[in-house]
């Protein structure tokens, strides 16, 4: 049962993520930065998109993802359409992960150490979907600060 929760919260969350980045009025604004605005809308969703398909596509879908995270927060200007297929491949590496996923594997420990102690992975992919809904939130009030 909890797979399909969290599977259902992701898409939603994520085809949210995908209609903020193309309800930027242009594509200038997705990159806008200010004295009191350090990271964008299109930093905090390339940063999205590492996560997700580092912790869910990489460990659990075995999709061989490489992050490099230091580039979610650098790259710049890349065009609205490239982040919306990101987005969009992003939902299918979720989709395909949580199909190979059973409740047994959920009480298993996550394979990774990611906050310096073991814990199970449903704590671990709860924890994913909170960090997603927290930065789209971020994202949804960067968007409406530049327009």
């Amino acid at each position: 049962m909890l797979i399909e929760t969290l599977k259902t919260l992701f898409n939603r969350d994520l085809h949210k993520l995908k209609v903020e980045i193309e309800s930027y009025q242009n594509e200038s604004q997705i990159w806008a930065i200010d004295k009191n605005i350090s990271n964008s809308g299109g930093n905090l969703c390339l940063h999205l998109i590492g996560n997700i398909n580092t912790y869910i596509g990489a460990e659990i879908g075995k999709t061989g993802y490489i992050r490099n995270r230091p580039l979610e927060f650098s790259l710049k200007d890349i065009p609205r359409s490239e982040l919306i297929n990101k987005i969009e491949e992003t939902i299918l590496v979720v989709n395909n992960a949580f199909d190979t996923l059973t409740e047994a594997d959920l009480e298993k420990i996550y394979p990774q150490i990611v906050f310096e102690k073991e814990m199970t992975t449903d704590f671990f992919l709860v924890h994913l979907s909170t960090h997603l809904g927290y930065h789209l939130g971020q994202i949804n009030y960067h968007r409406r600060l530049v327009i």
